[in-house]
């Protein structure tokens, strides 16, 4: 190594800090590597330069700090590299469109950085490119940034955000020109060009002269304004809107969506939420939450609670940092608070936006304007769309897990002249509307505020409501968990296991005493439903994914994570309309699920441990 630096006694790591130093500008970054040098602490320098963060379809998600495997200056500017030489490539007009960047409040002074700092060094590259920037000059939803992508027609998007992650986290995650996420091989074209452009351009750290570069905009007031109109065209009842005396509470769970939800109803003429005070401003270090993603359910909710029990408000609203994801939950007589399921809240949304769509049709063209409709769900969410679209006429598509294919889906069918009313997966993302085609927060909570007041009218609550859905269209119950595990050779023999129960390419033909009567493999491309028993979803060898049908309705599919250590399961019981015996189904349900755990994940023999409580 250089004279002034210690060797760490591994030649490859010597030479990757070596070359960090070389690229790196920021202070703190440099100070944290240097330290680390001087304190010969090797095991952490591995930490740090191990292995690259991979570039995948959802961008990056990594812990900020120094080093190649972290969210940090050098690595932004490094992937921009990649994604604008890519684009280059892919976009003749680039310099004529263009991109749009947004970021939310994530920040980590130790390293020095956060989402806008990251944000305005990603708009520095381009420019330094001469490409066009659109970036917003404050924080913004996630939803902001796709639908900019659609509405000026731009050659692509970068959100700075993690999402729900813990505090120290950050991620870049990338938008194409049709307004969805990137799918293959896109992924893989750019991970492939960020490797080809390591070394900092001459112009890519100079911040201040591309911050008055001309070809720099800022598009946010436009912006808000566009997406308010076209979230106001999802409002159907104003008139009850305007006279509705429903309380509702909303958090924003430190992030960045009070000021949009609040906008949300405003458009919708509905009065404002009531705000959880200590939860209503940003903050990166999300003081009151253990975790700050409203999917973990009461105890992210707590202050929310309070404060409705304290107002007399019945409903409560989360949307996670980024504000593209919806939480709900609606006070029992008993006074104990439900909090819906992502399942059950698709269940409701996906049947109020066709009820409002329906009553927008001439009755006598009903039967084949229906016939242009289209809701989407991943293959892990409910099925519960699937029946309402058996018996109301309106076609119902599966995709792969993850808003990127509903996206791109949802525009493949409106580009067909196909109307997409509605998609939504399992994990509280739901898309109402295809001027975002990704999961929006901020239009699901307006949307959920406009119903609510309508049910108000009839006397009628939201668990009522999802209680007559389910007697009409068939009851779906469902049951979803994880186990943590921090070694691949697990993950991988665990699924190899139940590829070879019985030698090669065999699969378990019952659990439980309930026979398995399906088979779909997306990991191999195998599917026992259809000819050949090849797969029709697309299929990777990158991730684990298996799903299971048994006869007696229920489904289950057991998959890894993209951006966590976990390997996870969804289950569902799918009753006929008339078997409403809701204390034997979920019997039926969590008989299968704990056969499934013990049989099929095996906990104790690998070592899994479970979801924390």
């Amino acid at each position: 190594m250089d004279n002034d630096l210690p060797t760490t006694g591994d030649i490859n790591l010597d030479h990757a800090v070596k070359q960090w130093l070389r690229f790196d500008k920021n202070p703190k970054t440099i100070g944290a590597i240097r330290g680390m040098l001087k304190d010969g602490a090797v095991p952490e320098l591995q930490a740090c330069f191990g292995s690259r963060m991979e570039f995948g379809t959802a961008g990056l998600r990594a812990p900020m700090g120094p080093g190649v495997s972290r969210m940090n200056d050098l690595t932004i500017i490094q992937t921009t590299q990649g994604f604008c030489s890519y684009l280059e490539d892919s976009f003749p007009d680039l310099k004529e469109k263009g991109v749009i960047i947004g970021f939310d409040a994530r920040a980590h002074p130790p390293s020095g950085g956060s989402s806008k700092r990251f944000a305005t060094l990603a708009a520095t590259v381009f420019i330094s490119r001469q490409v066009p920037v659109y970036l917003f000059c404050d924080i913004t939803p996630t939803p902001f940034v796709p639908f900019t992508v659609s509405h000026i027609g731009l050659s692509a998007g970068i959100m700075v955000t993690a999402s729900h992650n813990p505090k120290q986290d950050n991620g870049y995650k990338v938008y194409w020109n049709n307004g969805a996420q990137i799918i293959p091989p896109h992924d893989k074209g750019i991970s492939v060009a960020i490797e080809k452009c390591l070394e900092p351009w001459s112009k890519s750290w100079d911040t201040e002269e591309a911050m008055r570069s001309p070809l720099l905009r800022d598009p946010y007031q436009d912006i808000y304004k566009k997406y308010f109109s076209a979230v106001q065209k999802l409002c159907f009842h104003r008139e009850i809107n305007q006279k509705s005396k429903v309380k509702i509470v909303h958090t924003s769970v430190h992030g960045v969506g009070h000021t949009f939800v609040q906008s949300a109803f405003t458009a919708f003429d509905l009065q404002p939420p009531f705000a959880v005070q200590e939860q209503k401003h940003p903050d990166p270090e999300f003081p009151t939450v253990k975790y700050p993603n409203p999917e973990e359910g009461e105890g992210v909710l707590t202050l929310s609670f309070s404060l409705a029990d304290e107002i007399g408000a019945t409903v409560v609203l989360a949307n996670d940092p980024d504000a593209d994801r919806l939480a709900v939950a609606e006070k029992q007589e008993n006074g104990s608070w439900r909090v819906f399921s992502g399942n059950e809240l698709g269940a409701l949304l996906g049947w109020w936006v066709f009820q409002c769509w329906k009553k927008q049709q001439k009755a006598e063209q009903l039967k084949e304007t229906v016939k242009d409709v289209y809701m989407l769900a991943s293959t892990v969410s409910s099925k519960i769309l699937r029946a309402i679209a058996i018996k109301e006429g309106f076609h119902f598509e599966e995709t792969l897990t993850g808003f990127k294919w509903m996206g791109n889906r949802g525009k493949e069918l409106l580009e067909q002249g196909k109307t997409v009313l509605f998609a939504f997966e399992e994990a509280i993302g739901y898309m109402c509307s295809p001027a975002v085609l990704d999961k929006d927060g901020v239009s699901a909570a307006a949307i959920t505020g406009e119903f609510t007041s309508y049910l108000a009218t009839q006397n009628i609550t939201l668990s009522q409501q999802l209680k007559a859905i389910y007697e009409e269209y068939g009851y779906h119950i469902t049951k979803n968990s994880y186990f943590i595990c921090h070694d691949q050779n697990t993950i991988h023999q665990l699924f190899e296991r139940l590829r070879t129960f019985r030698g090669p390419n065999t699969y378990p033909q019952e659990c439980g005493g309930i026979s398995v009567i399906a088979v779909r493999d997306l990991t191999t491309g195998f599917d026992s439903n259809h000819p050949n028993n090849k797969a029709v979803l697309p299929t990777s060898k990158n991730s684990q994914m298996i799903t299971f049908t048994f006869a007696n309705g229920g489904v289950a599919t057991m998959r890894t994570s993209g951006t966590e250590p976990k390997i996870k399961y969804y289950t569902e019981l799918c009753a006929a309309p008339g078997n409403s015996d809701l204390t034997q189904l979920k019997a039926e349900l969590d008989n299968l699920v704990e056969a499934i755990v013990e049989d099929f994940f095996q906990p104790k023999i690998n070592n899994l441990i479970p979801r924390p409580e």
